[in-house]
């Protein structure tokens, strides 16, 4: 396992390999790993020769300064765990300066509207920073193929809209939410639950089950109020938002139409932890 911190020596390092004719494949992190970031990194490793996993956690994504500080950082172990992942893995493990070239600033995007539903509305800024930061990494790294899980869905088609409007070229694949036992889906944050909030938080994903069982005989309303009512008889849990919306274009559904994919998005408060869930209905 090679471990580079500056983006000069991990272009030049990459660019030798794909001189060999070798593929690049890409899992971005933001740190804290986890068995859902090892499923990207066994993802990545079996359609590429070289995997580069990127342990960055950016500044500009966040919208709350709290959150940011609070977000934790443990490079030590994720190195020490990544260095049973893959045989022939690279890590770029940089600081926020050396990205941005010491202006750490975000651009703005347009992502065809993608960028005003669910997070975006909740989380200002949140994907022009997302816009940034990735199109930087693409740049720097310049892989074949980008893995990202779809527990960030919404984040997942806008990276595929970033590609697709700036003519980059990278693949991106999505890849399955890995969950916990519980079913709570597996995200660095969890790390912030205490024992006993973490096992209870596996209520929001039985009720996006429910929802999904719901959602074939009611319609997407009856579901919303519903789900609404499930959490507040929730003492532990704050529901910020509960959404159906469509699969493609993230559009809120009013009403169902038989020909089109639907999910539902959820984001939910244990305490001062934010969790992001979905699940596909149809």
């Amino acid at each position: 396992m090679k471990v580079f911190s500056e983006k000069n020596e991990v272009s030049a390092f990459l660019e030798a390999q794909r001189k060999k004719g070798l593929s690049i494949g890409l899992v971005p992190t933001m740190g804290a790993l986890h068995a859902g970031h090892l499923s990207l990194v066994e993802k990545a490793s079996s359609e590429n020769h070289v995997t580069v996993v990127t342990i960055f956690v950016n500044p500009t994504q966040f919208d709350n300064k709290t959150d940011l500080e609070k977000y934790p950082r443990t490079l030590e172990k994720d190195l020490g765990i990544l260095e049973h992942a893959s045989l022939n893995l690279v890590v770029f493990a940089p600081t926020a300066q050396e990205v941005y070239s010491g202006n750490v600033v975000s651009g703005t995007f347009d992502f065809d509207g993608l960028e005003h539903e669910m997070e975006g509305k909740y989380r200002k800024g949140h994907f022009n920073g997302v816009g940034t930061v990735v199109k930087l990494i693409f740049e720097i790294i310049k892989p074949n193929n980008a893995y990202f899980g779809e527990k960030d869905y919404q984040q997942l088609l806008i990276v595929k809209k970033l590609t697709e409007k700036y003519k980059i070229p990278v693949k991106i694949v999505g890849c399955p939410i890995k969950r916990e036992e519980n079913g709570l889906a597996m995200s660095s944050r969890n790390e912030r639950l205490n024992k006993e909030t973490r096992q209870k938080a596996s209520f929001i994903y039985s009720t996006l089950q429910k929802a999904r069982h719901q959602f074939g005989t009611k319609s997407a309303n009856n579901v919303r109020d519903w789900v609404k009512k499930q959490f507040s008889k929730q003492n532990e849990f704050t529901l910020e938002y509960f959404e159906i919306a469509d699969a493609n274009t993230l559009k809120t559904v009013k009403r169902k139409n038989k020909n089109k994919q639907y999910r539902a998005f959820i984001a939910v408060f244990a305490n001062e932890v934010r969790l992001i869930d979905n699940i596909a209905l149809n």
